[in-house]
């Protein structure tokens, strides 16, 4: 392990993230460790020359070149893929994230139907929106904030809750629109 003011050979293929990593939380180096001699963290910079980390000397000979190393520490979260503006971005907001609130306004009108007495079609309409959301995840390129995760994770999360809650409104009793003999069964030993 080397000291902080040593430089071995990595340290010249080190990018601005390296140099501020050396310098440490505060910007300032080991050599001194104190805040007076704080730089900007985000740039690696010191503001004295002599109280920078050797690293940072060939920052400042190459500026435009950025190292191949995967950061030690993370500053922001990839975009998850599709999810890039859904229309133009001279749109206005509400078009640029339709698939999103097509979703929120299907499940919003099964909320109220399902308040309002009605909670077979509430849930039926929930279970759509969430099918229709793995379908729209699965089919368009760019979805806005309708994409969380992966593709995949989106599509299998919104599938498997769609299924689900479709599948309960369809056996929700009384006079249940499909019979399923083993859920049926399930019921009556556990709740007697």
């Amino acid at each position: 392990m080397r000291a902080e003011g040593e430089a071995g050979p990595e340290a010249a293929a080190e990018g601005p993230e390296e140099g501020a990593r050396a310098t440490g939380p505060t910007g300032s180096t080991g050599a001194t460790g104190s805040a007076g001699s704080a730089g900007s963290a985000e740039t690696g910079e010191s503001p004295d020359p002599a109280a920078a980390p050797a690293g940072a000397a060939a920052d400042t000979a190459t500026p435009g070149a950025k190292s191949r190393r995967f950061p030690s520490v993370t500053r922001d979260t990839a975009r998850p893929e599709g999810g890039g503006r859904a229309a133009p971005g001279d749109a206005p907001a509400p078009a640029r994230q339709w698939p999103m609130l097509s979703v929120l306004s299907a499940t919003a009108v099964g909320l109220l139907l399902t308040a309002m007495g009605h909670p077979r079609v509430g849930c039926l309409l929930i279970g759509v929106a969430l099918i229709g959301a793995a379908v729209m995840r699965r089919v368009l390129p760019s979805v806005g904030m309708l994409a969380v995760r992966s593709r995949f994770t989106d599509m299998v999360t919104y599938g498997l809750l769609g299924v689900a809650i479709t599948l309960l409104a369809l056996v929700m009793e009384p006079q249940p629109w499909l019979r399923i003999p083993f859920l049926e069964t399930a019921v009556r030993f556990t709740v007697r």
